[in-house]
């Protein structure tokens, strides 16, 4: 993908923390025909008016914490230029950078550097006008009721906690149920459940559980329901969208889209879904909506994204390729003849790039997406994938030449590998797991959604499932022949990369005496301590010490390859089978604890390199250019201060009240 051959883009524009901030472009963009341009803006539009919702679903007390923060970015009088307003700038900047006072990763609650006693300075000697005040609310009451909240770590620590051992719902901070125990979640979603219906809807996908009077009941959202102000406003714009559709499939798609949001009718979600799979043929694509389930321990409620995005006709060649064959995949998979699908139906992928992303993609991002999240209208009516271009090539701009490989690869050869192929390698493996693992495999006859099975482990399980078909099919001679890759050596640099990230880089995200809690970390060490394990016979990844550096070796890719093959095998037995205690077993023993001795090293070695753990971006703006009230076009400016976009994005889309 051609972005920008002069290389004067800024990609980099901030550090804070173990945080970087970056930016990316939309080629192309100037190009567009107007009607296109408009679609655009309108979907922008859209996408930011749900912003709220995340913040909200996220934590209870988020939207009060924003507004108390920015309140102090906007009016402080005092001294801005001490150490103590730069560290009260730093947690407000890892605050929007996480959506909420708990960490996008790990969801741990971050704590402030500053003291309760600099807070209650900064609340005093900033404007009251705007402070988010409830009703016979005073500024004292606010600042007594933040304090415990935002400083005692002992207070909803963990936005979503998966800990086996605890009740998941109570243990996590996150806001999707209330006065309501695991047991009884559960309990109300099997009562509620038509096992015997063969398109059963996403129970509890877009609502909030609540005990009132005894009563158990869903707050749904929706127009009129909870969250009605914000969606009102995504509605808006989506209607306005509707008028400039690129087609008569693109227009009843979001007709059906706003329809959902009006009536908050879950089959009405799974008719918008049918649709969106047939809109294949326009070069302008919208994901918003209640999406993925990984803020919820039990993996039933929906946090709100959205992705406006452009085809990008060179890169969409490679992941075409790939959807026309995933049959031959799915027949050469190393699956159960069982658990394969018969046919592969509707499969299609492409390539975008993103022009603005909202809610649960924003500021940090995927790499690739693969919806809908149903089994049966994957089974069914197949899926779409969608790798992000220009996030991708923004990533490996940055990447260049950090040090990272140099530190971690075990020899010249590694290295070499990894520099000549890890871009393309990486791009295959994103395809190859949204394409084909994502919509690989199906459930045994009368299985339940994993959700309900797997429970807690239901995102780990499925995240190792495409992972590994992705693995499995990188080191095939089958990605030579169709011209995707030129060599094995890509297959080789892949695998390299996912033994180092698996078993050492990844660890520098988390902190020390800390467990892997995120399902994707889980799922890569569990994938990367199994193999090594499962090799150790053979040799066939080998942990050596140089200098007094841990690495670790393949000795044998084709041997790895078939590890990978077998541990393929069983997830997808355990996922089609519904086996929640074969699940529990391999999370637990593989997936969650850290080698402690390894983890400190790793982090000491990081840190040499002064290389942020975590990535995320300021999103470009679009403007339209009016006359006599019309839109005449639309420009694209890519704006560099994180801490104005955040502002900016507060004075236009907060269209939520404080408590929901």
């Amino acid at each position: 993908m051609e972005i920008n051959k002069n290389n004067d883009f800024k990609y980099f524009t901030e550090k804070f923390d173990d945080f970087q901030i970056l930016r990316y472009r939309v080629p192309g963009f100037e190009k567009l025909s107007l009607n296109k341009k408009i679609l655009l803006y309108y979907l922008y539009q859209a996408a930011l008016s749900g912003r709220d919702i995340l913040w909200d679903q996220n934590y209870k007390h988020n939207l009060c914490i924003r507004k108390t923060l920015e309140n102090i970015v906007a009016t402080y009088n005092g001294d801005r230029n001490n150490e103590d307003f730069e560290k009260f700038m730093t947690y407000t900047k890892k605050v929007w950078f996480s959506n909420g006072i708990h960490h996008h990763y790990s969801t741990e609650k971050f704590i402030p550097d500053f003291s309760k006693d600099y807070f209650v300075e900064l609340i005093k000697n900033s404007s009251s006008e705007n402070l988010p005040l409830m009703d016979n609310e005073s500024a004292e009451d606010l600042i007594n009721k933040l304090i415990p909240i935002i400083f005692d770590k002992n207070i909803d620590n963990k936005r979503v906690n998966l800990d086996a051992s605890k009740d998941l719902i109570k243990a996590s901070a996150n806001n999707f149920y209330e006065g309501i125990s695991q047991a009884e979640a559960e309990k109300f979603y099997t009562d509620n459940t038509d096992v015997s219906d063969k398109e059963p809807v996403s129970a509890g996908m877009n609502s909030k559980l609540v005990k009132e009077n005894g009563e158990i009941k869903e707050k749904v959202w929706k127009v009129n329901g909870m969250y009605s102000s914000a969606i009102e406003k995504i509605v808006f714009w989506l209607e306005k969208a509707i008028e400039v559709s690129e087609s008569g499939k693109q227009k009843s798609t979001l007709k059906k889209l706003v329809e959902f949001y009006k009536t908050g009718n879950l089959k009405t979600f799974d008719e918008y879904n049918k649709l969106w799979l047939k809109d294949t043929e326009t070069d302008i694509d919208v994901i918003n909506g209640f999406i993925e389930v990984y803020g919820d321990a039990l993996g039933k409620k929906a946090t709100f994204e959205s992705v406006v995005s452009i085809r990008d006709e060179e890169a969409t060649k490679r992941a075409k390729t790939i959807s026309e064959n995933a049959e031959w995949f799915e027949k050469h998979s190393p699956t159960q003849k069982e658990y394969k699908k018969e046919n592969i139906k509707g499969v299609t992928a492409k390539a975008i790039n993103a022009v603005v992303e909202s809610g649960d993609c924003s500021p940090s991002t995927p790499i690739g997406i693969n919806l809908p999240n149903a089994d049966w209208l994957r089974a069914e009516y197949g899926s779409k994938s969608v790798s992000i271009s220009n996030i991708v090539y923004a990533y490996d701009q940055i990447s260049k030449n950090n040090g990272a490989i140099e530190e971690f690869a075990f020899d010249e050869e590694e290295i070499a590998l990894s520099k000549k192929y890890s871009f393309l390698a990486s791009n295959l493996h994103t395809d190859l797991h949204e394409i084909v693992g994502h919509g690989s495999g199906k459930l045994k006859a009368g299985v339940a959604d994993p959700n309900t099975t797997l429970k807690n482990y239901s995102s780990t399980i499925e995240e190792a499932r495409a992972d590994l078909v992705a693995l499995y099919f990188a080191f095939d001679d089958k990605l030579i022949k169709l011209g995707l890759m030129p060599c094995r050596d890509v297959g080789k640099a892949e695998y390299n990369s996912y033994i180092r990230g698996g078993l050492m880089t990844q660890l520098v995200r988390i902190k020390l005496g800390s467990v892997l809690e995120e399902s994707h970390m889980r799922n890569r060490q569990i994938i990367a301590k199994w193999a090594y394990e499962k090799g150790l016979k053979n040799n066939v990844v080998e942990k050596k010490i140089k200098n007094n550096k841990t690495y670790f070796v393949i000795n044998d890719y084709e041997k790895l390859r078939n590890i990978f093959g077998e541990l393929l095998r069983e997830v997808q037995r355990i996922k089609s089978e519904g086996d929640y205690e074969a699940a529990k077993n391999l999370v637990e023993n593989y997936g969650v604890k850290i080698d402690k001795d390894l983890h400190k090293e790793v982090k000491s070695r990081w840190e040499k390199l002064k290389i942020p753990a975590y990535s995320g971006f300021i999103q470009p703006v679009l403007k339209p250019v009016l006359k006599d009230d019309k839109i005449i076009d639309v420009k694209i400016l890519y704006p560099d201060n994180f801490t104005e976009q955040m502002m900016e994005y507060s004075r236009e889309y907060s269209f939520l009240p404080v408590y929901n």
